[in-house]
């Protein structure tokens, strides 16, 4: 897993909020580095510079925050984007792909022709944490024909152990920063 020259500089505008959504929870919002212009824009660069020289036919951004770096990133690379959804949320003839969490399961879908036979993919989100919305995606990927090239986020939370299960899976990871619990 590797990180962004502008790594230090992204994780000091992320706010973290301290027991949150629980008593011993710290909870990293990215809303601070969505509000400052010059942060967004060097978030983005990020992963411009790390995948522009690629050969990339899409981005598939994860529900809901993915879609905020995703869509901009397929601009900036000519590529297509392409929303991984949760259940019910698409029009027309889905897979889908469940999978764990720490209180119960979930659901994320992918348009049946989202991709073509080899179509090389980003897989983008907002973080990695316990890995499985980032798995089931990857999944759903694989499934339709494309092929994951990296998965990248924007901040990682290693001591929770997605990025490793991700590596694990066979997935290149990328963040741009990551956090530990005492950060």
């Amino acid at each position: 897993m590797s990180s962004s020259i502008y790594g230090d500089y992204i994780k000091s505008v992320i706010r973290t909020v301290p027991d949150w959504p629980q008593p011993g929870v710290n909870f990293r919002d990215i809303t601070p580095l969505l509000q400052n212009s010059a942060a967004f824009r060097k978030l983005i660069d990020s992963f411009v510079h790390r995948y522009q020289e690629l050969e990339v036919d899409a981005v598939a951004a994860i529900d809901a925050r993915g879609f905020i770096v995703g869509a901009p990133l397929a601009y900036e690379l000519g590529c297509s984007f392409v929303p991984v959804r949760k259940k019910g949320k698409l029009p027309f003839r889905t897979i889908s792909e469940t999978y764990t969490l720490e209180y119960g399961e979930s659901t994320v879908e992918l348009h049946a022709d989202a991709f073509r036979e080899g179509d090389r993919i980003v897989l983008i989100d907002d973080i990695i944490a316990t890995g499985g919305t980032m798995l089931a995606a990857a999944s759903l990927i694989q499934r339709s024909g494309g092929h994951v090239v990296e998965t990248a986020t924007i901040l990682d939370l290693p001591e929770l152990g997605g990025s490793a299960k991700i590596q694990e899976a066979g997935y290149s990871v990328f963040s741009v920063c990551s956090f530990t619990e005492d950060e």
